[in-house]
């Protein structure tokens, strides 16, 4: 991300704006046009929304659009920690601004839907495991596809990886959590009707989960630990040595030219 902090900043309460916007649409539908759209395609909706506005501006702010993406690249080291703050007012200001939008152009009935809150007999604690566990594999493909450069799939593939997640776990998780995964998806429309109902879970739940997320991708591909060991030494072989010689992979080409050399000027001496 090369882009300035503040240009970052504008885009993630555009992206957060045009992500939120599509998804609150689709419950809007479900709404106004009953049997037009279920909960499927609500999910869609929110799905490639996201994928969308990463398309559109994951090359310049990263493409957060959720605190807990936010939260959880800083706990991997992946995102800087003072950064972090301005992110959040970001995808808070964009979700209030979509949440504000679509209360205004539908009825009072949409206003209702759009707060997030736990299915009938489903307890806060169900909800907020629910909620942290969806968020925390969320970050592991996040951080894989996003930010691991060793990735194949890193890059170009992001944008599709990451919205056919949120597609997925809303799928499942929808019917029990509304499937948020996002506090600023939560918090925002909580602001905009002056509706909150378990917010905790929400809050925290993803919070939780993504923070998980980030630092334990982090931990399995640092080199290092005993999930991801230094790489052992390449071990390159000339005909005209007895034995093979072990040379570190991390050496410069110059260093490995030098110990060849030292190699080959001993067995000329033999």
């Amino acid at each position: 991300m090369d882009a300035s902090l503040d240009r970052r900043i504008v885009a993630e309460i555009v992206g957060t704006f045009g992500f939120f916007f599509a998804g609150f649409s689709g419950l809007a539908a479900a709404v106004v046009h009953k049997g037009s759209i279920d909960g499927q395609g609500q999910a869609l909706c929110f799905g490639l929304g996201l994928t969308a506005m990463i398309f559109a501006f994951g090359h310049v702010s990263g493409g957060h659009y959720n605190p807990a993406v936010t939260f959880g690249l800083a706990c991997g080291g992946r995102f800087p920690v003072k950064e972090v703050p301005f992110y959040w007012a970001a995808q808070l200001a964009g979700g209030v601004a979509a949440a504000g939008l679509v209360r205004g152009l539908w009825t009072s009935k949409v206003a209702d839907q759009l707060p997030d809150a736990p299915a009938p007999g489903v307890s806060d604690g169900k909800a907020f495991l629910i909620e942290a566990v969806a968020t925390f594999l969320f970050l592991l493909v996040i951080s894989s596809v996003a930010t691991d450069t060793l990735a194949p799939w890193n890059g170009v593939f992001a944008p599709v990886a990451i919205g056919g997640f949120i597609f997925t776990a809303a799928t499942w998780a929808g019917p029990y959590t509304s499937g948020s995964f996002n506090p600023a998806r939560s918090l925002a429309p909580s602001l905009v009707t002056g509706t909150y109902t378990s917010e905790w879970v929400f809050l925290l739940g993803p919070l939780v989960g993504g923070a998980l997320g980030g630092a334990v991708f982090t931990f399995i591909r640092r080199p290092g630990t005993f999930l991801a060991p230094h790489p052992p030494p390449k071990v390159i072989e000339r005909r005209w040595a007895d034995e093979a010689i072990d040379i570190p992979e991390e050496e410069t080409e110059y260093e490995r030219e030098a110990a060849l050399g030292r190699r080959s000027r001993h067995a000329s001496r033999r």
